[in-house]
C-alpha cells in the first residue's frame, strides 16, 4: 500500500496571481475528499510534479504562503529562478484551470506556539513560508512579530502591499524592517546581528538564498541564540525522483571535511543510543542503514521532511561516536563543529554512537 505522504494527487489551480514581475501565487482547489490529506501547518511546503518533454517530470518543493487559519485557500508562491526548469515552467505555463500533481503538505518549519514572540528573517522568495507563519500568528495567536526582509529593490518585494496593511492593522504586534540592496548594499553578518540584537531572546525563523542564510545564521550565533531556537528552511532542487536517494553528493563527516583520510562507513552493526522527547532508546544500527530509516522503522517519531539532505528538519546532534553524511546542503561549518548531522543522510562510522534531538 502506498504511503499517503508519497502519493501524488491532482489539484486544480483556481487562480494565478502576479505578486511581482518574476513571482506568482498559485491558489489550489482542494476537493472535500482530500481536505484532511491537505490539512497543513503554517510554514509547510508542497511538492509539485513539473512535466517535461518525452513524458518525464521533475519534482520541486514550493512553500505555502497561505495560512490554514485565516480562511484563505491552499496557495504556493513561486519566484522565477534564472535557468530554473521548475519555476520557469510554472510561471510561463500555469493558468487558472490548470491541473498539477502534488504531494500532501510536509515540513517542520513551523512554530510550536502562535502565542510566542518570534523573529522572522527572510530574503527574496524566502518570505513565502514566513508569510504563512506571520498570517497565522496574527489571525489566531497573541505573539508579537518582527520581520527583517531583504530584497534587491523595492519592485522585488513580494507581498509588499499586504505587509503594509498588516503592519497598519497590528501596530503593537507586527514590525516590518525592509532591507533593499539597491539602497543599502548587501546585508552583512555584522549588520544583521545589529538588527536582530534587540530580539535575540526570541525563537527565530530564517528562509532565503544560501549567502543570506549563512550571514543571518552566523549573526544569530554571534548573539548566542541557541541552536534549538533557530529554525532554518533552505531547499535545493530535488533529484529526478524525490524519493530516490541513491545519488550521493559531497560527503561530510560530522565535524570533518570529507577527504582521502576520512573514515569509511562502518561495516558491522553499531549500537546507537538516541534521546528523543525526553526518553532514551538503544538499538542495533546495521551497516548501510540510514539513521532516520532506522529510527522510523523502530517506531520513533523522529522528525524529517525532504529526505534529500536539503533542509534541516531531521537535524540531531552527535554527542559521542562518529557518523558520516552522504549528502549535506544545509548544515554549515558551525553546525558541524557542534556535532549536528542530518539523520536522513547519516551512516555509522564507529562501533557506538549517541545522538540527541533534545538540545
Amino acid at each position: 500500500m502506498a504511503d499517503a505522504a508519497t502519493t501524488f494527487h491532482r489539484l486544480r489551480v483556481a487562480e494565478v496571481r502576479e505578486e511581482t514581475a518574476d513571482a506568482v501565487s498559485l491558489r489550489f482547489e482542494v476537493p472535500a475528499e482530500l481536505a484532511d490529506t491537505y490539512a497543513y501547518r503554517p510554514g509547510q511546503f508542497l511538492t509539485l510534479r513539473i512535466p517535461e518533454s518525452g513524458g518525464s517530470s521533475l519534482a520541486r518543493c514550493y512553500s505555502l504562503s497561505s495560512s490554514p487559519h485565516d480562511g484563505s485557500d491552499l496557495t504556493v508562491t513561486v519566484k522565477r529562478v534564472e535557468g530554473g526548469r521548475g519555476s520557469g515552467w510554472l510561471c510561463d505555463n500555469v493558468v487558472a484551470g490548470s491541473e498539477l500533481d502534488t504531494l500532501p503538505p510536509a515540513g517542520t518549519f513551523t512554530p510550536r506556539s502562535v502565542d510566542s514572540d518570534l523573529l522572522l528573517i527572510a530574503a527574496g522568495s524566502g518570505i513565502t513560508p514566513v508569510m504563512s507563519i506571520l498570517r497565522t500568528v496574527l489571525a489566531t495567536g497573541k505573539g508579537k512579530l518582527v520581520l527583517l526582509y531583504a530584497n534587491r529593490d523595492e519592485q522585488s518585494v513580494i507581498f509588499a502591499e499586504e505587509l503594509r496593511e498588516l503592519a497598519d492593522a497590528h501596530p503593537g504586534r507586527l514590525q516590518v524592517v525592509h532591507w533593499l540592496e539597491s539602497l543599502q548594499g548587501l546585508p552583512s553578518r555584522a549588520l544583521l546581528a545589529e538588527l536582530a540584537q534587540p530580539f535575540r531572546d526570541r525563537e527565530a525563523f530564517l528562509c532565503g538564498p544560501t549567502p543570506f542564510m549563512d550571514a543571518a545564521s552566523h549573526a544569530l550565533r554571534d548573539l548566542d541564540v541557541p541552536r534549538k531556537k533557530l529554525h532554518i528552511e533552505r531547499f535545493v532542487s530535488l533529484t529526478e525522483d524525490p524519493f530516490d536517494t541513491a545519488e550521493v553528493a559531497a560527503e561530510v563527516t560530522a565535524g570533518i571535511e570529507a577527504s582521502d583520510s576520512t573514515p569509511e562507513t562502518h561495516t558491522s552493526e553499531t549500537t546507537v543510543e538516541v534521546q528523543l522527547d525526553g526518553e532514551k532508546h538503544t538499538f542495533s544500527w546495521p551497516s548501510g542503514t540510514l539513521l532516520l530509516d532506522l529510527l522510523r522503522d523502530r517506531g520513533l517519531d523522529a522528525p524529517f521532511s525532504c529526505r534529500e539532505g536539503a533542509c534541516s528538519a531531521c537535524a540531531c546532534r552527535v554527542t559521542s561516536g562518529e557518523v558520516r553524511m552522504r549528502r549535506n546542503e544545509v548544515l554549515d561549518r558551525t553546525d558541524l563543529d557542534e556535532g549536528y548531522v542530518l539523520a536522513c543522510q547519516s551512516d555509522a562510522v564507529t562501533d557506538s554512537v549517541s545522538i540527541t534531538y533534545d538540545e
